[in-house]
């Protein structure tokens, strides 16, 4: 049996139904894609990384945005809510859509269960198709690890694990940042929560 064919939706329409709903909705290549809520640790991680960052960014031309804010990509025909990300400079607007960046330095994901797969595949492909994005970064919910993909030549990226007790650089935004300060208060329950290494 044939699948039944899929409507595709042009992006003004995407942009209807977003004015229309109160759940947040992705576009990804025609399609409209509702986003999940999150948890209280998914919430709670992304909280406490904007507070660090705009701590470290006072004094500089730079601005945190949070996920009510789209990024369009273009190349990639996606649009979305990145759990954070940071503009330096002049913030540029899409010329269809201006509630939408499209020059961010820094984008950051806090991965949870039901977006991991997309975080580090679909999304971290697409977001690098924007020239201005320097560092893709994933924070996990189950252990102090964050991944800092960083563009390091023309279609070349690096990738470095940071973990407890040590510091993340983001050099896209001159800022530095301890592990265990981005798990405050959590990382008891994160660290008591996380498989043995032995996996028992």
């Amino acid at each position: 049996m044939a699948a039944p064919a899929t409507t595709r939706v042009s992006y003004a329409e995407y942009l209807a139904v977003e004015a229309a709903s109160a759940v947040r909705h992705a576009y990804v290549a025609g399609t409209v894609v509702a986003m999940a809520g999150g948890t209280i640790e998914h919430g709670r991680l992304i909280a406490q990384m904007q507070y660090l960052l705009r701590g470290a960014l006072a004094g500089k031309p730079c601005v945190v945005l949070a996920s009510d804010v789209r990024v369009r990509i273009r190349a990639a025909e996606r649009a979305t809510y990145p759990d954070i990300f940071v503009v330096c400079g002049e913030l540029q607007r899409d010329p269809e859509d201006p509630q939408a960046v499209i020059n961010p330095q820094l984008v950051i994901e806090v991965l949870s269960e039901s977006t991991a797969l997309t975080d580090r595949e679909a999304k971290n492909f697409d977001y690098r198709r924007l020239p201005s994005v320097s560092e893709y970064v994933l924070i996990s919910q189950r252990t102090p690890s964050v991944e800092v993909f960083r563009r390091s030549g023309p279609r070349r990226w690096t990738v470095e694990e940071v973990i407890a007790g040590e510091r993340v650089v983001l050099a896209s935004i001159g800022a530095e940042l301890a592990v265990d300060e981005i798990y405050r208060d959590g990382l008891g329950a994160i660290l008591a929560t996380a498989p043995s290494p032995n996996g028992a």
